[in-house]
């Protein structure tokens, strides 16, 4: 139960997080504006990790797999911020959302018993994400082809960001894998906007906007790495991905986007998915 609890937490920051992003995404290059954000998050987290202590459980080991999960981070967030600035939200979050089938497969090879309720349970996810998702309608074409491919790389990088670092909690202190993880993508991503060689200044106009994203997103992505101190942490992650919803909800209730029927059904069974998880 904790780690559906610290899922859903993780949901509902990160559709606070989508929710600010959806307003300046195609305002900006989508490397520059997620490096802001990961530094923004590094920085607030960094006074926390430091002090906490449990540095010396950063074994060799578990240094390995939270660098890994931090270039897959890295390759998370700017698939998610590509996709959504190239394909319609009907398209990009199914996709997106259909992480957790990956968590759990990945919690199933390292030895976590799956029955029938746990597929059942991740099923209704995935599928009431797609029905809420495939109901909105704004009437962009995009280019589908790399909306899908961009979607594609999110997907399963935020599988293996979930479920390196939780692997990575299970055997380290939460706090100290997060920051690490965090600057590896830090890292990453500023490698890459030297590289091509992009322009910041249209990204700093955002700043406000991006401390604040920044500060959801590390939030929720610490939420998720402590899940994986507790029972079936795979669960977090399934809970986690109910973020494309909470975005679409808060669309509507406050920038007056439809809200159809369909798709208050499709967050119906949503939630019912994670009830029946938080029954096994």
């Amino acid at each position: 139960m904790q780690s559906l609890m610290l899922g859903l937490l993780a949901a509902l920051l990160w559709g606070l997080h989508d929710f600010t992003v959806r307003k300046i995404g195609p305002k900006a290059d989508a490397a520059a504006l997620y490096l802001i954000v990961l530094v923004v998050g590094a920085a607030l987290l960094a006074p926390v990790a430091i002090f906490a202590g449990g540095w010396a459980t950063l074994t060799a080991p578990v240094l390995r797999l939270t660098l890994a999960a931090g270039l897959a981070a890295a390759l998370a967030g700017y698939g998610l911020y590509r996709a959504f600035a190239i394909g319609p939200v009907r398209l990009v979050a199914p996709i997106c959302g259909a992480f957790p089938l990956l968590s759990v497969a990945f919690a199933v090879v390292r030895g976590a018993e799956a029955g029938p309720l746990v597929w059942l349970g991740v099923a209704a996810v995935v599928g009431g994400i797609a029905i809420v998702a495939r109901g909105e309608d704004d009437g962009t074409a995009g280019n589908m082809r790399a909306a899908v491919a961009w979607s594609l790389l999110a997907c399963v990088s935020f599988a293996a960001t979930f479920g390196l670092l939780q692997w990575a909690a299970e055997q380290g202190a939460d706090l100290p894998v997060s920051l690490v993880a965090r600057l590896a993508a830090c890292g990453a991503m500023l490698m890459w906007v030297v590289m091509q060689r992009i322009d910041l200044k249209f990204a700093f106009i955002f700043l406000p906007q991006l401390a604040l994203m920044g500060a959801l997103d590390v939030t929720a992505l610490t939420a998720v790495t402590i899940a994986g101190g507790f029972a079936r942490p795979e669960f977090a992650s399934v809970a986690a991905s109910i973020f494309g919803i909470v975005t679409i909800v808060l669309a509507w209730r406050f920038l007056a986007e439809a809200m159809k029927p369909l798709q208050w059904f499709g967050a119906v069974i949503v939630f019912a998915g994670i009830a029946a998880l938080g029954l096994v």
